[in-house]
């Protein structure tokens, strides 16, 4: 019998050193490798079958078999003997097992490793407030608001509290205490998580992700109590963000949570990693700073005007998303057609680069 588990290990090393950021095992394909944006089969193994895929899922679940028999999918994190760590996604197609592992890097990067605008740092140095990271899947939000977490470790001593689906980046602790809480190990719901924080003295609260109004509730209000919270979500830029969060509550509530966030909204940074024109990933970054015009905004239900605002002030350090593709484009890292591609206002894009 062919030994799943060591072919699985393989396979993840290889993903690890090729710097890759996923490998994809789904039936009828190479396992394929997702670099720098794009797909590469590795056609030196051989096309993956219902059986060789079966046996990596039941060598990889184990414990976790019996939640993904009933759910048909699970989240977890897997290390390879320390080497390389990954968040993995298993699910069923047609019937079939397949799964999904995204690499994350042993070492947390710094706000300059990531190539982001410097400005973000400020967000690390509240004492209260909700920042959210947003953007497409796979654009770098857990990474930023990883290097966010790590600078406040290594600057302040606070409490620090993270709640993920699962475990991603593992923190070592420097002048800060940081408990890291899992979902279904440690944890039922993110919102009760979130409501158990009052109790544990925290300065800080990381939400691996906002996947429902009760939780996009509780983080506001853990916000709104004194903390600083720190969430992601799957939005394009700030203004569908407020939205969404918005939208995300009954109508009878809605009033409410747009004088909450008002109150409570300190940052959100957009972003998106983009092919460069001498290989690997750019980050193009929106960044909307919460100052009385974007929280008067908010409350007035205007939502559609925080894109003039974020773009008229970068006196005080908001750069909007166009300008970052435009300066990109001006310093020759990305193509135009890109710039294009990821812009939410290509025609603006285009009157910034005349």
């Amino acid at each position: 019998m062919p030994d799943y588990k060591e072919l699985l290990n393989e396979l993840l090393i290889y993903t690890a050193s090729q710097k890759a950021s996923d490998l994809h095992l789904s039936p009828a394909n190479f396992p394929t490798l997702r670099l720098f944006g794009r797909l590469v089969p590795l056609k030196k193994y051989s096309i993956l079958d219902p059986e060789t895929l079966q046996g990596i899922v039941d060598s990889l679940l184990e414990e976790k078999k019996s939640r993904f028999l009933i759910e048909k999918e699970v989240d977890f994190s897997y290390s390879v003997n320390q080497e390389a760590r990954f968040r993995v996604n298993v699910y069923r197609t047609k019937n079939i097992p397949a799964a999904t592992f995204r690499f994350i890097p042993s070492q947390i990067p710094d706000i300059d490793d990531l190539n982001l605008p410097p400005i973000v740092k400020i967000f690390s140095r509240l004492s209260q407030g909700f920042v959210l990271a947003v953007g497409p899947n796979g654009h770098g939000k857990t990474t930023t608001l990883a290097a966010l977490v790590n600078l406040i470790n290594q600057e302040r001593n606070y409490k620090i509290v993270t709640i993920e689906d699962p475990i991603e980046y593992i923190f070592s602790p420097d002048k800060s205490i940081i408990d890291q809480r899992e979902l279904f190990s440690d944890t039922l719901s993110f919102h009760k998580a979130l409501r158990s924080t009052f109790r544990q003295n925290v300065d800080v609260i990381l939400v691996g992700e906002m996947r429902d109004y009760e939780t996009m509730s509780a983080a506001v209000t853990a916000a709104e109590t004194g903390h600083l919270v720190l969430a992601s979500l799957h939005t394009n830029n700030a203004s569908q963000t407020i939205e969404r969060i918005i939208d995300s509550f009954p109508a009878s509530g809605q009033s409410q949570i747009r004088t909450q966030l008002a109150n409570t909204i300190s940052g959100i940074i957009s972003q998106r990693l983009i092919p460069g024109i001498k290989g690997g990933l750019v980050p193009a970054v929106e960044v909307m700073i919460a100052n009385s015009a974007v929280r008067n905004l908010i409350r007035e239900n205007k939502f559609n005007q925080l894109n003039l605002v974020i773009g008229t002030s970068s006196d005080i350090g908001m750069v909007s998303l166009n300008k970052s593709l435009a300066d990109l484009v001006k310093k020759n890292q990305i193509s135009m057609e890109q710039a294009e591609f990821y812009s939410l206002n290509p025609s603006e894009l285009k009157e910034l680069l005349k």
